[in-house]
């Protein structure tokens, strides 16, 4: 007997199958981030392709190339005698220079900081638009409290977001150019961990609350358990990535990172099979970053030297290719059982080839020059052991010496050597370079570099390599850096010894008479104490007791520019050799200024503005959101047309 046809269930009342429509909803939240990233991409292709030009991408590819020779001097046309060309900075164009002012307004908002959050406004609103996304594609057609999958669907499909902005050698940082390494894009991966914490919670939560409404068990099946254990190994995840278990305890913390994500990864396989294809990217981006760094790895033989009891320099010879200025390794030193300790650590010089630090030209052709300043006790332990090895390797020299004899002594054999003792040496593991400036000082004309304590090794980098790049090499590649100033915040006087001999050598080259480029180095210090320690061998150096705050740094830094040259002081008689000290007072005698003038530097030239300006700003992150506000209020006020445009790139000093 014929029934007829079955009747047909109306659209309206028919139940969607989540397991057809959430991964749908998956793959438009990844079309969406993923054509953010190719947006930035594209936009930062001029840096990437100027970086090529130029040598400075993918110099540190394969990390630290070794050189087993001495560096033959170089001779430049601007060391040899004859000055170079500066190229014509001035830019003419009335829509260009209004174009310029525009975009400056517009890049004002994203500069501004706010204290306490870690973001500036141009991160937290990738932080929103990211958010934004993530909820729209939870909630849209998803009734949440019947169906909890969607927001556990949306949680997996973050997992490639996280890992690609969280591993060091990121292929995201090889298409974006130097400077936007992991430290600039770690921020997603942290808020994107947040959010993926969020969705696993909804999706937690409104899951054993349907299975309490139905009167169903919570555990006792396999894809139950293997969720919970998820959850709890993410827990622990978030748990042990909060900012006072990074600071105090960063080695504990990235233990359990490695460890909780593998177990992570197997219970999430377990719980749902819908999580493999999302774990393959994961697993990609990470062993891409393994892959690399086995070509980064370098163990190499090391001098240590505690310059005082607040900084330790670590010199590694031999390591002249493969990197650039500004950027940082992570340090492992083999003492006194820490060898499972590795810290970053920003290289003090230029490459050899374009360094004008004497010292680190002389460690073997060239090597790595690193400043560890005592922050906490891995610091603290490195600078009591270079303490103790260079005292038993001072008493070792004295036995030898008493031992020689009167004969040795008569020949000379063994003074020499006491005159110029060795210093400790020890193992080091490089993992590195990283990172650097994500801008090139070589197309500004004005170049502001502005540090607070132990900032100054990145600062001094990138000053060393600016200044040999104008004077020793010519300006081969069309640098247009005229003028640049590097400030320095310190709390005493005596931390000036840590850096007097590199910025001695940097001064004194760029002081040479046919030098093309106005340095000037003012040192703050915070503390009136001893001021007879300020080095007199240091060209247009002045020392001031003050606080300054950056805008009032960057405010006199703009206003010399239109500003007429200055005249020789009244009180200074013609012909004076640098290293003269002039000590002033102001009239409520809060300040001393200490002037260590060069007879080369005494009238300064006039500089026109139109070459634009670069900030780099190094140190604690009040000292650098400070400075990114001070850059933006100079965006905002509707200068960065005249000026030329304003680069700003910041180095915070922190985890």
């Amino acid at each position: 007997m014929s029934h007829g046809t079955p009747p047909v269930i109306p659209d309206e009342f028919k139940q969607a199958n989540v397991f057809e429509v959430d991964p749908e909803w998956q793959r438009k939240f990844s079309i969406i981030w993923a054509s953010c990233v190719a947006a930035a991409v594209l936009y930062s292709l001029p840096h990437l392709l100027r970086s090529i030009k130029n040598g400075r991408a993918y110099e540190d590819f394969f990390g630290v190339t070794e050189r087993w020779q001495t560096l033959p001097p170089r001779s430049t046309t601007s060391i040899s005698g004859r000055a170079p060309t500066v190229p014509n900075t001035r830019r003419s164009g009335g829509v260009k220079r209004a174009a310029e002012t525009v975009l400056g307004v517009i890049a004002s908002f994203a500069l501004w900081s706010i204290p306490g959050l870690g973001l500036n406004l141009g991160q937290l609103f990738v932080v929103v638009v990211y958010a934004i996304a993530v909820v729209l594609c939870t909630v849209t057609d998803a009734n949440l409290v019947d169906n909890a999958n969607r927001a556990g669907f949306l949680a997996v499909a973050q997992l490639p977001v996280i890992f690609l902005f969280a591993t060091k050698n990121s292929i995201l940082s090889l298409l974006l150019g130097p400077g936007n390494g992991y430290e600039k894009l770690n921020f997603v991966h942290r808020w994107a961990g947040r959010a993926m914490f969020i969705c696993v919670v909804v999706h937690g939560v409104l899951w054993i609350q349907n299975h309490h409404r139905w009167n169903q068990p919570i555990l006792g099946e396999p894809k139950e358990d293997a969720g919970l254990a998820a959850f709890g190994l993410l827990c622990v995840i978030i748990v042990s990535s909060i900012f006072p278990v990074r600071k105090w305890g960063y080695q504990v913390f990235f233990s359990i990172h490695i460890v909780t994500y593998v177990s992570f990864f197997v219970a999430l396989c377990y719980h749902t099979p819908y999580a493999r294809p999302w774990i393959y990217a994961p697993l990609a981006f990470y062993g891409f970053d393994l892959c690399l760094r086995l070509f980064k790895y370098r163990v190499k033989d090391a001098t240590i030297e505690a310059v005082s009891n607040q900084m330790t320099l670590i010199r590694v010879p031999f390591c002249s290719d493969g990197w650039i200025a500004g950027q940082h390794v992570r340090l492992r030193v083999f003492f006194s059982g820490r060898i499972l300790e590795s810290h970053p650590l920003t290289i003090l010089a230029a490459p050899p080839g374009t360094s004008c630090i004497k010292e680190s030209l002389d460690i073997g052709g060239g090597g790595l020059v690193f400043g560890a300043s005592v922050k906490g006790d891995w610091t603290r332990a490195l600078n009591q052991h270079a303490t103790l090895l260079a005292e038993e390797l001072v008493r070792t020299e004295a036995k030898e010496s008493s031992r020689a004899g009167d004969q040795e002594k008569s020949e000379g054999s063994l003074s020499r050597r006491a005159r110029q003792p060795e210093l400790p040496q020890l193992q080091v593991m490089i993992d590195g370079p990283y990172g650097g400036s994500s801008i090139d000082l070589g197309r500004y004309e004005h170049v502001l570099l502005f540090a607070g304590g132990s900032g100054a090794t990145f600062s001094l980098g990138l000053l060393d390599d600016i200044v040999g790049r104008c004077v020793k090499l010519g300006r081969k590649n069309g640098e247009i850096t005229r003028r640049i100033e590097f400030a320095w915040c310190v709390r005493s006087f005596g931390t000036l010894s840590w850096f007097t001999t590199f910025l001695s050598h940097i001064a004194q080259t760029a002081a040479f008479p046919h030098s093309t480029v106005s340095l000037h180095i003012s040192v703050y210090v915070t503390c009136l104490c001893d001021p007879e320690s300020v080095p007199t061998s240091i060209p247009n150096l002045s020392v001031i007791v003050q606080r300054p705050t950056a805008a009032a740094v960057l405010t006199a830094f703009v206003d010399a520019i239109d500003a007429p040259p200055s005249l020789p002081r009244d009180d200074i008689e013609p012909g004076t050799a640098a290293g003269t000290v002039i000590t002033t007072l102001d009239e409520q005698d809060r300040a001393i200024s200490v002037d260590v003038l060069s007879s080369s530097h005494q009238q300064q030239p006039r500089f026109s503005a139109g070459g634009g300006v670069a900030v780099c700003a190094s140190g604690p992150a009040g000292l650098t959101r400070d400075m990114s506000n001070a850059v933006a209020r100079l965006l905002g006020s509707g200068k960065a047309g005249r000026l030329g445009g304003v680069g700003l790139h910041t180095e915070v000093y922190g985890i």
